[in-house]
């Protein structure tokens, strides 16, 4: 009995201690976890605190942790101009034209080579691979948009980098990993055929990737501005960011070629603008990210790592 009491007395230590260990460990992580997540906050933090500051404060190193000299100047200059909102509601166009042709696109190629039975599916897939690495350059891709009559529309804004493939590789594998082969046995034994097993089963199956690529395609249209700098010459036609971009040039270009008191206007009126610029292209595809986030983890991983 004596023995079998100093065994259990010493397990019983031995789990303590482990335990204790185990507690060191999650707080050490949680302090880690922590400074990471004001590594990675703090600058978006800056930015909005500074959009509504004087710009000397911002520029002596007195903002920190809040705004200095409140002021709303710096986005009521930049929303005084009313080709903002020609650049919003393009923007919003574009983006969401794109990401349903992207995800159209994307999702059918990468369903098709998941499939087994594609003939020549290496070949294609290793065709997909080899644009990833080489591509004509911008000048051969300027000329074919040209002759495609391309041009200066809004289709050349959507449809011809409507392909990505990194999103065709994720989702490819996604389809091998998470569709099982046993539900195309099963439905063709039902008389079902590949578009409408496609349509009704994978696709109903697949909503995780789906909203990922979307929200990839989206940010990505949403974001773009040299697009629009190569191939659009109508100023009604410019997406936000392009628009944003010239504003802050000639606010730019403005202080910099005037002298006296006009030019330290101007000068200030820039540096307000220039954190303002970024909450107001940055704040609308934010509101985005809650919506699918519950699905970004699941469809990432899935996607992205082959059993």
């Amino acid at each position: 009995m004596g023995g079998l009491e100093t065994a259990t007395k010493g397990n019983v230590g031995k789990i303590k201690k482990n335990r204790s260990s185990d507690t060191i460990m999650e707080i050490v992580m949680y302090v880690i976890s922590a400074i990471f997540l004001i590594i990675l906050i703090y600058p978006l933090y800056f930015i909005v605190i500074a959009s509504f500051s004087d710009p000397s404060a911002v520029a002596g190193g007195q903002v920190w942790l809040f705004p200095k000299g409140f002021t709303f100047d710096g986005y009521k200059e930049l929303l005084r101009h009313e080709n903002i909102w020609i650049g919003y509601w393009n923007t919003i166009l574009y983006t969401v034209v794109g990401t349903a042709i992207g995800l159209v696109v994307n999702i059918s190629a990468a369903y098709a080579l998941s499939r087994k039975d594609l003939v020549g599916r290496k070949y294609i897939s290793l065709f997909f691979i080899f644009t990833m690495f080489f591509n004509g350059g911008l000048i051969p891709t300027f000329l074919t948009v040209r002759d495609f009559h391309l041009y200066d529309t809004f289709l050349v804004m959507v449809l011809p980098f409507a392909v990505g493939v990194f999103n065709i590789i994720v989702a490819r594998t996604f389809f091998q990993t998470s569709i099982p082969g046993d539900l195309w046995e099963a439905a063709q034994i039902d008389g079902c055929g590949n578009l409408r097993y496609f349509a009704l089963i994978v696709l109903p199956l697949s909503k995780a990737i789906i909203a990922v690529l979307g929200l990839w395609i989206a940010v990505g249209y949403w974001n773009s501005y040299f697009n629009a700098l190569i191939y659009l010459k109508n100023p009604n036609m410019y997406p936000l960011q392009l628009i944003l971009r010239n504003i802050l040039i000639t606010n730019q270009m403005q202080s910099g070629m005037g002298t006296g008191e006009a030019a330290q206007i101007a000068l200030r009126l820039a540096n307000m603008m220039r954190y303002s610029v970024i909450i107001v292209a940055t704040v609308p595809i934010m509101c985005v990210y809650p919506f699918v986030q519950k699905y970004f983890n699941q469809g990432v991983m899935i996607g992205a790592v082959k059993e």
